[in-house]
């Protein structure tokens, strides 16, 4: 089954208000809103499904973005390098405003797709 949703997890050092950064940036996003817009892309705040002692501190969060509809194998890709992008974009911008370094991000298909 081809892939619909992706997961993105920050680690080392991320706190609650780097999750609700990044997903309020990821959401901005011009082609990530667009797909938005279009009922083609939905972006999610849930628990962490990783624990245990490698868990980011007090994070335990994880934003996961699901493709809709029957397009959703086809725009993977294309959605899949927005997102990194758009991580990217955020790390850079924190790192420009908050001091310290901003948490490693990890972006993945998510196994199993939504």
């Amino acid at each position: 089954m081809a892939n619909t949703a992706i997961r993105v997890r920050l680690t080392q050092g991320a706190s609650e208000s780097d999750i609700g950064a990044l997903k309020a940036w990821l959401e901005r996003e011009q082609k990530l809103e667009t797909h938005r817009n279009n009922g083609l892309l939905e972006i999610h705040e849930r628990a962490g499904t990783e624990g245990g002692p490698g868990s980011p501190m007090g994070a335990g969060m994880e934003i996961v973005l699901v493709l809709i509809g029957a397009a959703a194998p086809k725009l993977f890709d294309e959605v899949f390098r927005q997102v990194k992008s758009g991580v990217h974009a955020w790390r850079e911008n924190r790192r420009s405003v908050e001091r310290g370094e901003p948490p490693e991000v990890e972006v993945e298909p998510e196994s199993g797709g939504r």
